[in-house]
C-alpha cells in the first residue's frame, strides 16, 4: 500500500512536471509568416459575381457622381497656375486659404493669420471657364492636406522670403509683398500693409505637409508653435465656391523685381 501511494505521489509529480515544460515552451513559441500565396480572380461582365458588385456600388458611385457634379459657382475666365513670381490661381487660392481659414483661426486662438504660403505644385489643376462644382476642388487639390499656422519669429520670415527669390517659383502667398532687389535680396517687405519687422512674432499658414519641412521649407520646422486648424485645404476651396457667385480675376503683384515696370 506505502509502494502504491509513493508510485501515484510521483506520477503526479511527473505530470505536473509535463505540464509546466509544455506551458513553457507554448509561452515562448514564436509565429513567423514563412510563405504568402495568393490568386487573381478576374472579374469580367459576364460573371455574376461581377454584376452583383456592380448593383452593389452603383446607388454609392451615383450619389458622389451627383454631389461632385453640383455647380457651385461659375468663372468667367480659366484659372491657371502659369506666371513667373504670382498667377492667377495661385492667387486665389492664398487669397481663400487667408479668407476662410483666418475665423477658424481667431475663433480658436484669438489670433489673426497674418501670411499664408503654399507651395506651387500643391495646385494640381485648373479652374476652367464655366460652371465650377466640388469635383473642381478635388482636382486642384487631390490630397488631404489641411491647414496649419506656424507662430514664426523674424528670422524665419526672413529665411522664407530668400527661399522664395531662390526657389524662382510662383509659389501662392498672401498678406506678403516685396521686392527683389538686384543684389536678389528681398526690399520693401511688407506684411499685412505694414512694414516687417525682425523682432515681431508673424503667424504664417500652410499646409501640414509644408510645416513639416516639406519641399525644403524647412525655416516652417523652426516654427515657435504650431496650430493645426483641423481644415483641410480642399473643403476651403468647396467653402469658397459656395460663399461666391464668380470666381474672380486677381492680378495684383505681390513680388515685383527692382528696376521693372510694375
Amino acid at each position: 500500500m506505502s509502494k502504491l501511494k509513493n508510485y501515484n505521489v510521483v506520477a503526479v509529480y511527473f505530470v505536473l512536471f509535463l505540464t509546466f515544460l509544455c506551458g513553457s515552451s507554448c509561452g515562448h513559441q514564436k509565429l513567423y509568416v514563412n510563405q504568402i500565396t495568393g490568386k487573381e480572380i478576374g472579374i469580367t461582365d459576364t460573371q455574376k459575381e461581377a454584376a452583383e458588385i456592380e448593383n452593389f456600388i452603383k446607388p454609392y458611385r451615383e450619389h458622389i457622381d451627383q454631389d461632385l457634379s453640383a455647380v457651385l459657382a461659375y468663372a468667367p475666365q480659366t484659372l491657371d497656375k502659369n506666371g513667373q513670381w504670382q498667377t492667377p490661381m495661385g492667387n486665389l487660392f492664398a487669397d481663400v486659404v487667408m479668407q476662410k481659414g483666418n475665423p477658424v483661426f481667431q475663433a480658436k486662438e484669438k489670433k489673426s493669420i497674418d501670411v499664408v504660403l503654399l507651395n506651387h505644385g500643391g495646385i494640381r489643376s485648373i479652374i476652367p471657364q464655366g460652371d465650377v462644382t466640388a469635383r473642381t476642388a478635388f482636382e486642384i487639390m487631390p490630397f488631404e492636406n489641411s491647414l496649419v499656422v506656424i507662430a514664426l519669429k523674424g528670422e524665419q520670415i526672413e529665411e522664407m522670403l530668400n527661399y522664395i527669390i531662390s526657389e524662382k517659383k510662383p509659389h501662392p502667398i498672401c498678406g506678403l509683398t516685396f521686392t527683389i532687389g538686384t543684389d536678389q535680396k528681398p526690399k520693401n517687405v511688407q506684411i499685412q500693409g505694414k512694414p516687417f519687422y525682425p523682432n515681431q512674432i508673424y503667424y504664417v499658414g500652410t499646409n501640414d505637409y509644408l510645416s513639416n519641412g516639406g519641399d525644403n521649407m524647412n525655416f516652417f520646422k523652426k516654427g515657435i508653435y504650431k496650430y493645426d486648424l483641423d481644415y483641410k485645404l480642399r473643403n476651403i476651396l468647396i467653402d469658397y465656391f459656395k460663399d461666391v457667385d464668380t470666381i474672380p480675376l486677381i492680378q495684383d503683384k505681390r513680388i515685383t523685381i527692382e528696376g521693372q515696370q510694375p
